[in-house]
């Protein structure tokens, strides 16, 4: 690939909060690589917030506004010497290639991408041993990647991440606790959940729920009456929960996005993890020097045989106060 000194690359990841978390590192990568480049992140609208706190990343495209441009508006705003689709999004390939974007970099496992990329990278993600932000840097091979990194090599990026600054009358050095998921991980029992804030309660830390609104609607008066809790479910903007998380002792979630930020702010991030292939730790714990993956047994039959399991709920609330503790 002939690139110039100072090209402008488009990292298209149009998916959750905590696939956007986990490609941040490719920004570090490309950074390092071409110190002269122009990094555009391609994402959507509720993402964009996450993506704006990342300082490598010199511009933002959201998905949104793509949809309803133009063609000739889209084709302006895409201008650039390579794309990288992440998140393999057929609409995007679409338009890269209708832009003229010179180098369009895809899995050629993704069948659009045979029309729509001229790079293809042999890889597949479905039952890769390696990290989620490991395979990520297969798509930098094309560019001078000679090998992957280990996950150790690319854990530490709160460096990178700039916190915003929001009104708030909280204290740091409480706990969060976000019990649900909106369906992206086997979730750990709400029952649990509510025992392990009364351990809280009763060593003196402050606990915030968090969570969407309609989240908030599930949980309902579950965590009622339990001393220094505070259920802030729904009453959020990203832009806060960032600041909320940044300024914790920790967080404990199964594998959602809250978790994934706690961990690019190298907040003591306590995942809750199933092992069963693709959705265990191995390739789904957060960044961050201070992360953590808590499983109940490593070795679950069940989910060894891709069973659908609950050995989740088999982590205890002491493993978890615990974790904190330490």
């Amino acid at each position: 690939m002939n690139i110039n000194n100072t090209p402008r690359i488009i990292i298209s990841r149009t998916d959750s909060i905590g696939d956007v978390a986990l490609t941040l590192p490719l920004c570090t990568w490309i950074k390092a690589k071409f110190p002269q480049s122009t990094l555009v992140f391609l994402c959507k609208r509720y993402t964009n917030e996450v993506v704006q706190c990342f300082n490598p990343v010199d511009e933002i495209l959201i998905l949104e506004d793509l949809e309803i441009a133009s063609d000739v508006i889209r084709n302006t705003l895409l201008q650039g010497d390579v794309i990288l689709h992440v998140f393999p999004n057929k609409q995007v390939a679409s338009w890269a290639r209708k832009a003229g974007i010179p180098y369009r970099i895809g899995t050629s496992h993704r069948w659009f991408h045979w029309f729509t990329c001229n790079v293809r990278v042999p890889f597949t993600r479905k039952n890769s041993p390696l990290h989620e932000a490991q395979l990520n840097f297969n798509l930098l091979l094309p560019l001078g990647l000679q090998a992957l990194p280990s996950f150790e090599a690319i854990q530490a990026v709160e460096s990178s991440f700039s916190v915003p600054k929001v009104m708030s009358t909280l204290d740091a050095g409480y706990v969060v606790l976000h019990p649900l998921s909106q369906g992206s991980a086997v979730e750990y029992p709400l029952s649990r959940y509510t025992a392990l804030a009364r351990v809280l309660s009763q060593a003196n830390l402050r606990i915030l729920i968090t969570g969407t609104a309609s989240e908030g609607d599930r949980i309902g008066d579950a965590f009622e009456g339990i001393p220094g809790l505070e259920n802030l479910c729904g009453k959020c903007s990203l832009r806060e929960l960032i600041a909320l998380i940044s300024n914790a002792h920790a967080l404990v979630a199964c594998s959602t996005g809250p978790l994934h930020l706690a961990g690019l702010m190298n907040v003591k991030a306590i995942g809750l993890f199933s092992v069963r292939t693709p959705i265990h730790p191995g390739r789904w714990k957060p960044l961050g020097m201070r992360s953590m993956a808590l499983v109940k047994d490593p070795f679950c039959p069940r989910c060894a045989s891709q069973q659908e399991c609950t050995c989740i709920s088999g982590i205890t609330v002491d493993q978890i106060f615990h974790a904190i503790q330490d």
